[in-house]
C-alpha cells in the first residue's frame, strides 16, 4: 500500500477516536461518489450534523503544514459533496443547528506525539 495511503488511513482513525473524546458520534466514514469524498460525517453533541475533512502529514523540516492541502479548489469539490449528502440525508439535519464543515489537522511528529487541530465550520 503506498506511504501516503496508509498515512491517511492513520489520520482518519486517529481523527475518529479524537471525535468519540469528543462526544461526537460517528455516522460514516469514507462516503464516496464520482465528485468526492467525505473522509467523516458525525453529530456533534449539540446535533450538529458535520462533515470532517482530515489532513495528516509527518512532521518534517519544510515549512508544510496539513492546512496547506486545503485550497480553495479542494473546499469547493468537499462542500458539493457535503450538500449531496445532506439532500439525501435530511433526517439527519436538526433544523435549528443545520450543518457545517469542520477540518481536522493531524501532524504525526517524530517523538510520536500527535499535534491534533480542529478548526469548525470552514
Amino acid at each position: 500500500m503506498p506511504k501516503n495511503i496508509e498515512l491517511g488511513i492513520l489520520g482518519e482513525k486517529i481523527a475518529s477516536d479524537y471525535l468519540v473524546s469528543k462526544n461526537y458520534k460517528i455516522i460514516t466514514k469514507n462516503f464516496r461518489k464520482t465528485f468526492g469524498e467525505i473522509d467523516i460525517v458525525a453529530k456533534s453533541k449539540n446535533n450538529t450534523l458535520t462533515f470532517f475533512e482530515v489532513k495528516t502529514i509527518e512532521e518534517n523540516n519544510l515549512g508544510f503544514s496539513p492546512e496547506d492541502q486545503m485550497t480553495f479548489s479542494k473546499i469547493k469539490k468537499l462542500k458539493k459533496i457535503c450538500e449531496y449528502f445532506a439532500l439525501k440525508n435530511k433526517n439527519l439535519i436538526n433544523e435549528k443547528q443545520g450543518w457545517q464543515i469542520d477540518l481536522i489537522t493531524i501532524i504525526l511528529k517524530k517523538s510520536g506525539e500527535k499535534e491534533i487541530k480542529h478548526y469548525e465550520n470552514i
